[in-house]
């Protein structure tokens, strides 16, 4: 079995991100890892929380709460810790799991400059 270390996660823009969740008919599984205080600072809507900090909280409950062969895109602030998200996906069974690049930091600069930065 490879391991993700040799294979690299497939990744979105959040422009194309932007457009994904415009369509009605593509249902998304949409994982924001970011930290409460974060969220509370910016947030997009339809992003499930599950804060990496909380990881023992969640973490037995992944496959019940989410279709582990359903599209599943991860945020973060910047893309680092939503690409550890995605490989933690991958190893319980995942398969179609990608990485938000440049998180939510680029969101707020190339898509929706209401939402704010920090």
């Amino acid at each position: 079995m490879s391991t993700l270390s040799n294979q690299s996660i497939p990744q979105i823009t959040v422009r194309e991100l932007a457009e994904r969740m415009k369509q009605a008919d593509h249902q998304l599984q949409l994982i924001d890892v970011r930290e409460p205080e974060e969220v509370e600072i910016a947030s997009i809507e339809g992003f499930t929380y599950l804060p990496l900090s909380r990881f023992s909280e969640w973490s037995g409950t992944i496959q019940s709460q989410f279709d582990p062969h359903a599209e599943t895109l991860v945020l973060c602030h910047h893309g680092v810790r939503s690409a550890q998200m995605c490989q933690w996906l991958y190893q319980q069974g995942f398969t179609q799991v990608i990485n938000i690049s440049g998180g939510i930091e680029a969101y707020s600069v190339l898509v929706d400059d209401s939402v704010p930065r920090y």
